[in-house]
């Protein structure tokens, strides 16, 4: 039987939820039973990406707002790990971003490099109540 997590959480617009999510996405590499790699350096990365792309949600796309939430959906099946961060933002051309002046410290976009960085496929659309940034990686 094939390996298959389903994991799904709406938490308010703020950031002191972004350690709890990343904690999750610890908790998933740690706990996948066929993945040969590193499961700390996965470990690591999963908090990361999934830290940027709530902090993105939260402070960019929903701006702040506490009426607004965030919904975090992330599935593992067949290989593949899918991580979807949800907002209620206007959205942008995530393509379009540069990639950062780290000599700027004020520049924007490190997270997006980051997490396109870690993982193998990035997207950002629309959808019915505003936009999902969607993630994906291939585990061996």
């Amino acid at each position: 039987m094939n390996e298959k997590i389903e994991v799904d959480i709406k938490v308010p617009n703020q950031t002191r939820y972004l350690g709890l999510i990343g904690k999750i996405g610890e908790d998933i590499a740690r706990t996948l039973k066929k993945y040969q790699g590193d499961r700390e350096e996965l470990a690591y990365h999963l908090n990361l990406v999934l830290t940027e792309a709530m902090a993105n949600a939260i402070c960019h796309a929903n701006e702040g707002d506490p009426d607004k939430e965030v919904h975090i959906s992330i599935t593992f099946a067949d290989r593949i790990l899918n991580i979807k961060v949800y907002d209620q933002g206007q959205g942008f051309d995530v393509n379009a971003l540069p990639n950062p002046d780290f000599q700027n410290l004020d520049e924007h976009g490190r997270g997006i490099y980051i997490i396109r960085t870690l993982m193998d496929r990035v997207t950002y659309e629309k959808h019915a109540h505003g936009n999902v940034l969607e993630m994906q990686k291939t585990l061996n």
